[in-house]
């Protein structure tokens, strides 16, 4: 069953250059009970229908519904069941991790007694017993991050929105935030998740959307993706740079499409990877062209999003959702 819907979402802001179109036709469908992800570089619309969808701003045209509740007709009830995390910690820096756990359970109206049971259940669960005492200023980044998904999970969402919850967070701290984001989804939460981090869309989402220009450009599962862009890549590190020249024109026989060079590394998309290897190989050797190193690859979601997009992933064009923000 459909849990999150969005439908023709558009949003457009005033900036000093003219106007910028955060949405511009955003389409979205999450299955209940799983991850979605959205992923694209900062400015693509990902913060953007994070926000309509949670009921933080109204879009200029469109229809968005959270378990069959009007976000924007409704929106107190969407609240009522929806748990949020956005890019930055939204902690009182001065409270204790408990006190600040408290704070969110009775401005949800849980009762005192009620809210100080569940801030302790989540201080347990998010293992942070030694610290849930100590202010959150002496907090490290991952343990901010802990404390502020656990705030959006006090009222034991059906949905949770995590907008780039590991933006900032060392490799350790990000795969303990996985680790507690899988457990969550097992427990049946419906999670959807904005990130511009390949291998977390990889590793946590059932199916992944594509946004670039504030719309959906491809959807699917990595794989579905990934199958998308098709066959393997044939990747060479040269020993002399100044052979790229020839490796280029050697790779480019042999590959489908034109070969990319980055310093002595040479790559190109193939048909079919082992003979097309073979075949490089036997050319280099030919030509007396020396290698480090020499393989074959499958797609990433990397690949998948230049070729779509004509740019990486993780790449910053120069307006970005907090400029919008600026510009409203």
């Amino acid at each position: 069953m459909t849990i999150i819907q969005a439908e023709g979402l558009k949003k457009t802001y005033t900036s000093k250059s003219g106007p910028v179109h955060a949405l511009a036709g955003l389409n979205l469908s999450v299955p209940q009970g799983t991850v979605k992800a959205l992923l694209g570089p900062n400015g693509a619309g990902k913060t953007t229908a994070v926000k309509v969808l949670t009921t933080l701003i109204k879009p200029d045209e469109g229809r968005a519904h959270i378990d069959g509740i009007d976000v924007v007709n409704n929106p107190k009830a969407a609240r009522r069941i929806i748990g949020a995390s956005g890019q930055y910690a939204a902690v009182d820096e001065n409270l204790t991790g408990f006190e600040n756990l408290e704070m969110v359970g009775r401005l949800y109206h849980l009762g005192a007694k009620t809210a100080r049971k569940r801030a302790q259940e989540l201080i347990d669960q998010f293992e942070l017993t030694e610290a849930g005492n100590r202010p959150v200023k002496g907090f490290s980044g991952g343990m901010r991050r802990r404390i502020d998904l656990a705030g959006a999970l006090v009222i034991n969402p059906k949905i949770l929105f995590l907008d780039e919850p590991t933006t900032g967070l060392d490799p350790r701290s990000r795969l303990a935030l996985w680790e507690i984001i899988t457990q969550l989804v097992n427990d049946g939460t419906t999670l959807l998740l904005t990130t511009q981090y390949l291998e977390e869309a990889d590793h946590l989402a059932d199916n992944i959307a594509v946004i670039d220009g504030g719309r959906v450009i491809a959807e699917g599962t990595s794989d579905e993706l990934k199958a998308q862009i098709g066959g393997h890549r044939v990747v060479v590190t040269l020993v002399n740079e100044a052979d790229a020249g020839s490796a280029r024109e050697i790779l480019a026989r042999h590959g489908d499409g034109a070969p990319t060079v980055n310093d002595r590394t040479l790559e190109v998309s193939v048909i079919e990877g082992p003979r097309a290897l073979q075949y490089v190989l036997s050319d280099l050797g030919q030509a007396d062209i020396q290698l480090h190193d020499a393989g074959m690859r499958r797609p990433t979601l990397d690949d998948v999003f230049l070729t779509l997009t004509g740019h990486r992933a993780e790449d910053e064009p120069s307006t970005n959702d907090s400029e919008m923000e600026k510009a409203k």
